[in-house]
């Protein structure tokens, strides 16, 4: 499988250029939100979700960015994720909105998750670039979402929410919006992610390898929290019997196809915020079948998932069928869902391919690649040597300079 030198070789040779053509420039903190079944720099015995076994964040940082890593639900709704993440960058008590803990039964301010703040002075003058892995861009386009509007605890009586994020507007709190491998109008895998086991036995084994099996799912508004000493597939099989995966309140309907198609309707583009998107691909065509198929280099663990996508219909709740454009994918999601969100009732966003000759404006897409790597390989799972983890963090300390480098 092709790696990273194609991208390299397009698009590295004209950063410079792009830096010199910029006058204003920012310094925003930049923050990383894990994706579906991510974990913290707390979890996994220091093994990192970005980077592996050599951390994005520490990399980055001795390069001079400011760069801030957080913790949210790994199977968690994006509604309560996006929540999270506010809260640990900003600080203060998690508020899930008295709505919606009512409706989904919830606890609405849980005890233990209360956090100092990665960055106190976050608002309107101090704003911050957010990048999200897989689950992780539609989390970061919720948490836009919920800043940019106030909400109400009972819409018939128009009384509004208590919590800082919910119950006012925080216009401009972001500067930029980057998403890595993002099913912005689903995966294909969904359903098979809800009913497997299986989905997990990798970061298992990741921690496992680590020298430690710590993992914890953040369910402590579900009243269900991992018991003292208690065996990891133990907690974990709790969790999976939970009513919550039934129900739209979780992180399978949010990353189905019917799930992002409501969460694009709901959660339009903010004409003042910049928006990235790097989409992936680990598979190529079968000129037999048809079908896609995955390249020699993908993850061991992802090649029967990435076949499976390669020839998967899916269907949407109106009986639409998916065609041969959703094949290609990155092991995880679909490569056409990872552009940007078309699949709304309002309409596709506006997506273009990145121009590095050209000024960004905000309120629009662009695209880099597609990128033939894998769902993991984006965020330093599987590196095997010191020369493709310094091509990998190329591309993210080169996007690192292009978001300094817009205006503020």
């Amino acid at each position: 499988m092709k790696r990273i030198h194609q991208y390299l070789s397009i698009w590295s040779i004209t950063f410079l250029l792009l830096l010199t053509l910029v006058n204003a420039e920012n310094r925003h903190p930049i923050v990383l939100v894990h994706g579906f079944l991510g974990w913290g720099p707390e979890e996994m015995n220091g093994y990192s979700y970005w980077g592996g076994l050599h951390d994005l964040e520490e990399h980055l940082e001795s390069l001079g960015f400011t760069v801030f890593t957080v913790s949210i639900g790994p199977v968690s709704s994006n509604w309560e994720r996006a929540i999270e993440v506010f809260y640990q960058i900003k600080g203060g008590q998690v508020d899930y909105g008295e709505n919606h803990s009512k409706a989904w039964g919830i606890i609405q301010k849980p005890e233990k998750k209360v956090y100092p703040g990665l960055y106190p002075e976050w608002d309107d003058e101090h704003p911050v670039h957010l990048i999200g892995h897989s689950m992780g861009g539609q989390t970061i386009r919720m948490l836009a979402y919920q800043l940019n509007r106030v909400f109400y605890a009972d819409s018939s009586t128009g009384i509004r929410e208590r919590g800082d994020l919910l119950g006012r507007e925080n216009q401009n709190w972001i500067t930029s919006i980057t998403t890595i491998g993002t099913p912005h109008n689903g995966t294909t895998l969904t359903d098979i992610a809800k009913r497997s086991v299986s989905f997990l036995q990798y970061f298992v084994g990741l921690a496992a390898a680590a020298g430690s099996n710590f993992y914890d799912f953040d369910l402590q508004h579900w009243g269900l929290e991992r018991e003292y000493n208690e065996p990891w597939l133990s907690y974990f099989r709790r969790v999976r019997e939970h009513a919550a995966w039934n129900t739209k309140n979780f992180s399978a309907w949010d990353l189905s196809l019917d799930g992002a198609r409501q969460l694009n309707t709901l959660v339009q583009m903010d004409p003042n915020i910049y928006y990235y998107s790097y989409p992936l691909y680990a598979t190529r065509l079968d000129s037999a079948t048809g079908y896609h198929i995955p390249d020699k280099g993908i993850n061991l663990i992802l090649q029967a998932k990435a076949r499976l996508i390669g020839m998967k219909t899916a269907f949407w709740d109106d009986g639409t069928a998916s065609d041969s454009t959703w094949f290609q994918n990155d092991g995880v999601v679909n490569t056409c869902s990872q552009y940007g969100p078309t699949s709304g009732l309002n309409g596709p966003e506006p997506i273009a391919e990145y121009r590095p000759d050209e000024p960004a404006i905000p309120g629009q897409w662009y695209i880099f690649g597609p990128i033939n790597m894998d769902h993991w390989y984006i965020i330093g799972q599987s590196i095997m040597n010191a020369e493709e983890r310094t091509n990998l963090y190329t591309i993210y300390s080169d996007h690192c300079k292009i978001l300094w480098s817009l205006s503020p």
